[in-house]
């Protein structure tokens, strides 16, 4: 399933899961953007084109990244006059990710978390809920450690 979007005056063609550069467009990393001038659809086996654009498709995904690209170089010479310019430039850019393509008005339902993600809480939440109990941090050293592995081994070897 792919569509083709107009955005910044420039077609792209997109697909779900891609990332897509396009002219700069205002928001924060994270938030939804939402492309409605779709010109083509195809589903994999029928196309549908616009004419102008298709009224009933959006293209919907979230802003990855702002970003400048490559500086370029601007420069300007007019020979046996003594006309030089140079200038640089560096296009502001937003890097999307696409996430749905369907109809305007029908939202996916959010990824659900996987069950190994749901089961005991990370070790960064455990420290966490440790410090919280008793007040102060609880503090660990290599040194610690190092004393109680021999003693590990002592009561193994008896």
């Amino acid at each position: 399933m792919y569509a083709v979007v107009n955005s910044g005056g420039k077609q792209y063609k997109v697909q779900k899961g891609e990332i897509l550069r396009v002219e700069k467009i205002s928001g924060q990393e994270g938030d939804p953007v939402s492309f409605d001038k779709v010109l083509m659809f195809s589903d994999g086996e029928n196309v549908r084109i616009g004419q102008p654009v298709l009224e009933d498709v959006a293209v919907r995904g979230r802003i990855v990244e702002q970003g400048k690209a490559r500086k370029i170089i601007v420069f300007k010479y007019k020979r046996r006059k003594r006309y030089r310019r140079k200038q640089g430039h560096r296009q502001q850019y937003t890097a999307v990710r696409i996430d749905s393509i369907g109809s305007p008005g029908s939202e996916e339902p959010e990824e659900k978390p996987v069950a190994s993600e749901i089961g005991e809480p990370k070790e960064s939440e455990q420290k966490a809920q440790a410090i919280s109990d008793s007040g102060e941090p609880e503090a660990r050293t290599e040194s610690a450690e190092l004393e109680q592995k021999p003693q590990a081994d002592t009561e193994e070897g008896k």
